[in-house]
């Protein structure tokens, strides 16, 4: 009977060990909660010794008793209960002290109705205290902002805050508060090294499901270049398996040792995939702030402007003339607006990328054991850096000095917060064609309901020149004088009255302009559009009464 009785006992001691297990994020949400956060300082002493006394270890309790304070070793036995993470909430809870909630009033552009906002709306996200009296957090959290207040934890106080720059890109935004009264207390947050896989992180912050502050728990998945969704761009990233929901956004992500080595931006929502969280990483973090810090604002993450392929085929090496030891990527396309165009051309193979040799497969060597895509090389320089690239044209090695810059787009991903511009003449709405206004005119799904051609030209169209925009007639404001053109849309301008249209301020000029008897639109599909020139600016004045519109132009076209 008694042996039964200890063999039970045995029996749940085991389970109260297995719900420490890493990968179950629902049990590591209790087990943070309860020693980091909230009850540590009142639970833990008790507990560990009862903890222990069940444990059976009577018999080294006398030799170490005095030394109770000192026992970090258990801790690494995965046990909830034992003494030292008092130790670890002295070093943790200045840190969960600097994560602060963020209530932020966004009002949006409407890009289908360029001349109006949206109706404001409100949310909340995550951030965290760093040093110089600032807070960051992701740059999706305050997009479009009218209003940004911080909410310290455990204070019943919302501060103004104002925010000093948006790294769209990067998906952070750096913001400062210039009351005296909440910098009190409150430490900043320390930077770790980047992580390797497997090692444990905590992600702190604000999500939905209560008011209170939140910790999940995981460890590091996967590093790679990954594709940050708000700012459209592939930088470097942390895959992680702890929880990260809505409101987590911009908040710390924790190293054992309190630091921290990213901040929690996005995750995988998907049938066959659970518990995928992304974390900004402490480089591309570092480069945000000393890119502000450098030049007083964002100046962004310089890319090449080039579409490559890989070179894993042996018979495409020998016909490009590539000696057995050579590897590299080949050239497809280069921007021509890109200052690498004045170098490079297609078909080069690019060899390395200062000193660093490129594999077929467009890899360099990451860490020990790890290999990354060269592009992860390029982000870590500044706009206006120069790097050394070694090319193979015509089996010659050429080596080139080239100047990094921003890589410009013809259809934008994003618009940072600038208003949409457009032109009304005869109740016809030009714009111009960005990702937010594929995604106002298709929603979220734009990718797959757009039409085709608006699709290829955001996949693999360059601008022939720095000022190039893709003009489209948005829509058509019904009147009498545009009779028979009322079903046009997101149909692009390509001419006017036989001039090419550059972007929308050249063609808003030249209709402005025109004194020829009619006003004639080329546009794709072979089809025209032709008004009578005086007829069109005096039904415009109409269009834009009926349809309570402030103006013909937006501001920014105007002369």
């Amino acid at each position: 009977m008694g042996s039964d009785g200890k063999r039970k006992k045995r029996g749940r001691k085991s389970k109260t060990q297995t719900t420490l297990d890493p990968t179950t994020s629902t049990i590591n949400d209790a087990v943070f909660s309860i020693n980091n956060v909230e009850i540590a300082n009142s639970t833990a002493p008790n507990s560990a010794n009862n903890h222990e006394n069940r444990r059976g270890r009577p018999k080294k309790r006398p030799k170490h008793s005095p030394e109770k304070p000192e026992k970090p070793p258990p801790l690494t036995n995965g046990e909830i209960g034992v003494a030292p993470p008092v130790e670890g909430v002295a070093r943790v809870v200045p840190a969960m002290d600097a994560v602060v909630k963020v209530f932020c009033v966004h009002t949006e552009p409407n890009f289908s109705l360029p001349w109006q906002r949206k109706r404001q709306y409100s949310s909340s996200s995550s951030g965290f205290v760093i040093g110089g009296r600032r807070v960051l957090t992701n740059a999706h959290s305050v997009e479009h902002y009218t209003q940004v207040k911080l909410k310290k934890r455990g204070s019943d106080t919302k501060y103004l805050a104002t925010v000093l720059a948006i790294g769209t890109e990067c998906d952070i935004a750096l913001l400062t508060v210039n009351d005296d009264e909440f910098w009190e207390g409150v430490s900043p947050v320390e930077f770790g090294e980047l992580p390797a896989l497997q090692d444990a992180v905590t992600v702190v912050g604000y999500p939905i499901g209560g008011d209170t502050i939140s910790v999940t728990s995981g460890v590091v998945s996967r590093i790679e270049i990954l594709s940050y969704v708000h700012g459209s761009t592939e930088l470097l990233g942390l895959q992680i398996d702890a929880a990260i929901n809505s409101g987590n956004s911009g908040g710390p992500a924790f190293n054992d040792k309190g630091e921290c080595v990213g901040i929690a931006f996005q995750s995988l929502k998907h049938e066959d995939a659970e518990n995928i969280g992304y974390v900004i990483p402490t480089p591309v973090i570092k480069h945000f702030i000393q890119d502000y810090e450098k030049n007083g604002s964002y100046t962004g993450f310089p890319f090449l402007g080039i579409e490559w392929q890989k070179m894993e085929n042996p018979d495409l090496r020998l016909a490009m003339g590539m000696k057995p030891d050579q590897k590299g990527v080949r050239i497809r396309r280069v921007d021509p607006t890109a200052l690498e165009s004045e170098v490079l051309q297609p078909s080069d193979i690019i060899l390395s990328f200062d000193g660093v040799d490129i594999a077929n497969d467009g890899t360099v060597p990451f860490r020990h054991g790890e290999r990354i895509g060269f592009s992860y090389l390029i982000s870590q320089k500044y706009t206006g850096d120069n790097a050394a690239i070694k090319v193979l044209r015509n089996s010659k090695t050429l080596e080139f000095d080239i100047k990094l810059s921003t890589h410009r787009r013809l259809i934008p991903p994003h618009v940072k917060g600038k208003p949409p511009s457009y032109y009304i003449i005869a109740g016809f709405v030009f714009t111009t064609v960005s990702v937010p206004y594929l995604r106002s005119e298709y929603g979220k799904e734009y990718e797959f309901e757009a039409p085709v051609k608006l699709l290829d030209k955001l996949l693999h169209s360059m601008p022939q020149s720095p000022d190039e925009q893709m003009v489209v007639v948005s829509q058509v404001l019904v009147a009498d004088i545009n009779i028979g053109y009322e079903d046009i849309v997101n149909t692009q301008v390509l001419a006017f009255n036989g001039k090419p249209v550059k972007n929308l301020k050249s063609l808003a000029n030249m209709v402005e302009n025109c004194d020829d008897e009619f006003l004639k639109f080329n546009l794709e599909y072979d089809q025209i559009v032709v008004l009578r020139t005086k007829t069109a600016k005096e039904a415009t004045v109409d269009i834009l009464t009926t349809h309570c519109i402030p103006s013909a132009i937006s501001e920014d076209l105007k002369p």
